[in-house]
């Protein structure tokens, strides 16, 4: 079940200020507040304390990074995919700090929020984000995980997580990996197919989330109907129209924006789909240098070597008597 920002605040902070919550409006109020210093316990483990730290905007991308198992893809982050956020955060701020890391470069890298960070810089606001300095990569992995939970992961970003689990030898088959996911084998399936797809494809829309499971089924049967050098081009092709499309569109409304480029990409795909080759019908020899007929569906095609005329008037009064 989807988790409401809010509901994840309260659920992650466990203690602000130095003070337990005991509810977790108390725990939502307290990280709405933005204390200085909060204390969360991190998967029923001991307390960890997090320092707020503001990042100015034209420092975001360079002081912070997205950590590096976080399931979601960052090059889906767009305009348009974080249009639910990017509003209220443009006359707003940021309501709610993102919680992160700091490795040991010295960089920090953002375990819940990757969304909240791109938002800042896409509205070129300072991001505001809790950061730890002693916390292990498990731990990193479930802050990340339980923060996912709110948004919903696209189709791609699920079936890349399925793949892993094959991968790994954690899930022997799609069976096992609709009982770990709990979910149908079909959307399994169509998961699967969408993280065999090449990011270059899906990024060219405007939000992938947006893409559903039978037109990611076509487009990988499509793709993958292609010969190399013509898929090759294809991903080229979507690599100079990234964000073109979409930008440049009339179109009203992310739904109609989403069939138009799925449209696009069809037609780009039929374009350098190789040609097929033209049936020709084998000859056989009745008499060699004689006598000779091909074969064509329902068509007969004769032909005929040294013959006179009387021959030849008898053979097509044969022929006429036969198809009368």
């Amino acid at each position: 079940m989807a988790i409401k920002t809010s509901e994840l605040n309260a659920k992650l902070f466990g203690k602000s200020n130095k003070r337990r919550a005991s509810t977790p409006i108390e725990a939502q109020a307290a990280a709405k507040d933005k204390a200085q210093v909060i204390e969360l316990a991190i998967a029923g483990k001991a307390l960890v304390s997090f320092e707020l730290m503001s990042i100015p905007a034209a420092e975001i991308k360079d002081q912070t990074l997205v950590f590096a198992q976080n399931s979601r893809e960052q090059s889906f982050l767009n305009e348009h995919a974080l249009s639910d956020i990017l509003s209220t955060l443009k006359e707003r701020g940021q309501q709610y700090p993102a919680v992160g890391r700091r490795n040991k470069n010295g960089k920090i890298e953002v375990l819940d929020g990757s969304r909240r960070r791109m938002s800042c810089i896409l509205a070129q606001k300072d991001f505001l984000i809790y950061v730890a300095d002693e916390i292990e990569t498990e731990d990193a992995k479930f802050l990340s995980d339980v923060a996912n939970a709110h948004k919903p992961l696209s189709l791609y970003e699920r079936g890349r997580e399925m793949q892993h689990k094959l991968d790994s030898g954690e899930a022997s088959d799609q069976k096992s990996l609709a009982q770990i996911f709990q979910c149908s084998e079909a959307l399994v399936s169509g998961a699967l197919k969408a993280a065999a797809l090449p990011i270059e494809i899906l990024t060219i829309y405007p939000n992938v989330s947006d893409v559903g499971r039978p037109t990611i089924v076509k487009l990988h049967k499509l793709y993958h109907s292609l010969p190399q050098k013509s898929q090759t081009l294809l991903l080229e092709k979507c690599r100079s129209q990234q964000g073109e499309i979409w930008k440049s569109s009339d179109t009203q409304g992310v739904a109609r924006l989403t069939k138009d480029i799925s449209s696009q990409l069809e037609a780009w795909i039929e374009e350098l789909a190789p040609t097929p080759a033209k049936q020709t019908a084998d000859k056989v020899d009745l008499i060699k240098g004689r006598a000779s007929y091909c074969r064509k569906g329902s068509s007969l095609s004769l032909s005929l070597k040294k013959i006179d005329d009387e021959t030849m008037q008898a053979i097509l009064d044969f022929v006429q008597t036969k198809l009368d």
